[in-house]
């Protein structure tokens, strides 16, 4: 167990390889309840989404999910969060546990500013969020819901009870496999985790934290506090096809200018000669000028050592070599493509 944002966090249940592995190749149940919720409700609520959100929302149906930033007017990262539209005047952002203070006063700073008629709720505390990732994921969740509820397909969400305990079931992730994230009360999450935990039986995992970073880095998912902060803006981190500069958001006019010109550094992904492991922090070298690693670890998946770091834009593309400092040592890479690790099916 770990501190994590304030929460005590495990890092492994009992081996983060097993866990990892567990969730590639049957399911693995997370509990992510540090995760942040905020609700915007009333008759302004879409346009003070629209205003905070980089990603497009007025086209949203009720039962959509979208992912996106918030961003600073410098077009700078306060974080990155999924939309979720409930109804008409209704939405939730979910956000980053680290980030809950800074988010919800940076969001109540553009909602007083701008006018606009609508409430914005903090439901952290009062809302569970469990994960179940994997190929098997769905199959073990799926009989324990009650009734006739509808099964999501992907980047939908839909109101359900399992076992009576009311959730929704979200066809969402952070591992690179399918599944759901599954919303529900605070006070019923054991008892939640306990009936997936015995549906699943051998073919459901508990997992950490460890297994958690593993599986998000080997399918190239950024984190807030590594890939993403308020110093960098989202076209250096790849994620332009979730900014829709055709309308206005603050920061929209820092990210078209940086679009117009091209971003000073790139997202590169890294697979490391050996088996060294580059941290985050570890000095990237080009012919262009030195980068940083932002994170690092061992992909079990892929069998190598993997790295995503930030490199200046003209750096060598795919395929290249680079180097890496780990320690004391320059470590020969091979410049790839995000993600290392997609499923195939």
């Amino acid at each position: 167990m770990v501190d994590f944002a304030g929460f005590d966090m495990p890092v492994e249940y009992g081996s983060i390889l097993a866990e990892h592995r567990a969730v590639r190749s049957r399911a693995g149940l997370f509990d992510v309840s540090h995760m942040g919720e905020v609700r915007l409700r009333g008759r302004d609520a879409v346009a003070l989404a629209q205003r905070l959100f980089t990603n497009e929302v007025a086209s949203m149906e009720p039962g959509r999910v979208r992912y996106g930033m918030l961003c600073l007017p410098d077009g700078g990262v306060v974080d990155d969060a999924t939309l979720y539209r409930v109804a008409d005047d209704e939405l939730l952002f979910c956000i980053n546990a680290a980030n809950i203070a800074d988010d919800l006063a940076w969001m109540r700073e553009v909602h007083a500013g701008s006018g606009l008629d609508c409430e914005l709720i903090d439901e952290s505390e009062s809302t569970a969020l469990l994960a179940i990732q994997g190929p098997e994921a769905r199959a073990i969740t799926d009989p324990l819901v009650d009734g006739e509820a509808p099964r999501p397909r992907r980047w939908r969400f839909a109101a359900a009870r399992i076992g009576g305990i009311p959730v929704w079931l979200s066809r969402t992730g952070y591992t690179g496999e399918d599944g759901y994230e599954i919303y529900a009360p605070a006070t019923r999450a054991a008892e939640l985790w306990d009936r997936l935990l015995e549906a699943g039986k051998e073919r459901l995992e508990p997992c950490g934290l460890g297994a958690r970073d593993t599986l998000r880095t080997e399918a190239g998912l950024a984190l807030s506090g590594h890939e993403l902060d308020r110093s960098t803006n989202p076209l250096a981190a790849g994620l332009e096809r979730f900014v829709d500069l055709e309308r206005d958001f603050v920061g929209r006019d820092a990210l078209a200018a940086v679009r117009e010109r091209g971003p000073r550094r790139t997202l590169a992904g890294l697979l490391l000669e050996g088996r060294a492991v580059a941290r985050t922090g570890a000095p990237i070298h080009t012919p262009a000028g030195d980068g940083v690693v932002t994170s690092g670890t061992f992909g079990p998946s892929v069998e190598r050592s993997i790295a995503i770091g930030y490199v200046p834009a003209d750096a060598p593309g795919p395929g290249q070599r680079v180097e890496v400092t780990v320690r004391t040592r320059r470590i020969v890479c091979e410049r790839v493509r995000l993600p290392f690790y997609s499923r195939k099916s």
